[in-house]
């Protein structure tokens, strides 16, 4: 009876630990997955700022005028729209518009 007894205690230790293990290892591997999807995200979005500052520039290029000879405060290309207003496209895709003393010579 004494065998019996030693190997259930033994086959439940056995598998007591083997729960044990894989839950670590789910763990591991949900911790794993959200570094992956947090990296994605990162990436996607980089990518996403990037189409749009592009596209906008290239809208400005056909539509606006380019201020020769000026850059923005950033060395950026500085547009001029119909309303003879002065900006710059960032990194993002946003025009931000400039005050007459931001405007600088190129160097």
């Amino acid at each position: 009876m004494s065998k019996i007894r030693i190997s259930l205690v033994a086959a439940l230790m056995g598998t007591a630990i083997t729960l044990i293990s894989l839950d670590g290892m789910a763990q591991g591997i949900d911790s794993t997955i959200k570094k992956v999807g947090d990296k994605t995200a990162s990436t996607a979005k980089k990518v996403g700022n990037k189409t749009a500052s592009t596209a906008v520039k290239g809208a400005s290029a056909i539509k606006d005028k380019i201020y020769k000879g000026k850059q923005a405060p950033g060395g950026e290309v500085v547009y001029i729209d119909a309303k003879d207003r002065k900006y710059f496209v960032d990194e993002k895709g946003k025009k931000v518009y400039l005050k007459p003393s931001q405007i600088k010579n190129k160097e």
